[in-house]
């Protein structure tokens, strides 16, 4: 997403939070320390942190607090990232080796315990019941996230119903906390802050389908991993199960996945191209919009600030993403 004009004069808050960042994951330990950076440093969009800071400016009246809350999100995104890679086997991530494939699955859960760690270690630094029992609610729904995915790889009859549930816990509630404690953090009321937390998981639901139909139309120079992987791993995402409605992709992708560990490269490249011939790919930029325009009708009624015109640019821009 080209969103730098929208969000461009929160630079110097944003390098302030790259900077906490790296302090935070500065273990005594070697292989940690090199791990955890090495994930770091291989960048990212840092939306959740912009989340925090945006939805805090609606009041910004603790500053400070956005920064705190800001690095304490982003570490825990980064912490679920490592333990995804070892869940889907994933030697890629953003064109890079990641830390399961570079090190092993026992030095990766490790890195992603220790900065998840940190994540709790650096929100302690607030006094404020209400975020700390929102973060610990949403962990523990990522955690059951992750478990589901695990639970449904492979799994060709899954329901609509099966993937939101997925994606709600695997990407929205941590964009709609964000949203949340960030308006907490900076002092909105009650009422704004649940706005907020609306928008962010709207959003949230859009970004990841969004996501998943990227994982199929752009390239792998682009995503940084092979295309169709989440296929190739045993994930079910909204454009599958949409084709899965042509009952010629359906035999397709039983005969072709029967065998996770041996799948024919042309076979594969064929499902592909029935899929791209259904309207799945249509369909699921259908659902994808009409959750960007939830998220837009839950910011109106508040204050019309510079972070609510930018909470708006980057929903109509995640609509436009294609890369």
């Amino acid at each position: 997403m080209k969103l730098a004009k929208t969000y461009g004069y929160l630079k110097k808050d944003l390098d302030a939070i790259e900077t906490a960042l790296h302090t935070a994951i500065q273990a005594e330990h070697p292989v940690l320390r090199k791990a955890s950076t090495q994930l770091l440093n291989a960048g990212g969009k840092r939306i959740r942190p912009v989340f925090v800071l945006l939805c805090g400016q609606m009041a910004d009246e603790h500053p400070d607090q956005l920064l705190t809350v800001a690095v304490s999100l982003e570490l825990i995104h980064m912490a679920t990232l490592v333990h995804d890679d070892v869940v889907d086997d994933a030697e890629l991530r953003r064109g890079k080796p990641t830390i399961k494939h570079q090190y092993s699955n026992r030095v990766a859960m490790y890195t992603g315990d220790y900065i998840l760690a940190r994540a709790l270690e650096y929100i302690t630094q607030l006094d404020h019941p209400d975020i700390h029992r929102l973060l610990s609610e949403t962990l523990v729904e990522v955690c059951v996230g992750e478990i589901e995915q695990i639970k449904y790889k492979y799994n060709w009859s899954q329901q609509l119903r099966d993937y939101l549930r997925r994606i709600r816990r695997k990407t929205a509630l941590l964009i709609a906390t964000s949203c949340k404690l960030g308006a907490l953090a900076g002092g909105t009321s009650q009422q704004d802050a649940r706005k907020l937390h609306q928008y962010g998981y709207y959003i949230g639901m859009s970004y990841q389908i969004i996501d998943d139909i990227l994982d199929f139309t752009s390239s792998e120079k682009v995503l940084g991993k092979p295309t169709a992987s989440d296929l190739l791993q045993g994930n079910v995402t909204l454009p599958v199960l949409f084709a899965m409605k042509n009952k010629n992709f359906k035999a397709k992708l039983e005969r072709t996945l029967q065998n996770p560990e041996v799948i024919n490269e042309a076979e594969f490249t064929e499902l592909l191209s029935i899929l791209h011939k259904t309207d799945a790919i249509e369909q699921s930029y259908q659902i994808s919009e009409q959750y960007l325009n939830k998220a837009l009708m839950a910011l109106q009624g508040l204050p019309n600030k510079k972070a609510k015109l930018a909470l708006d640019s980057i929903a109509r821009s995640i609509g436009d993403r294609r890369s």
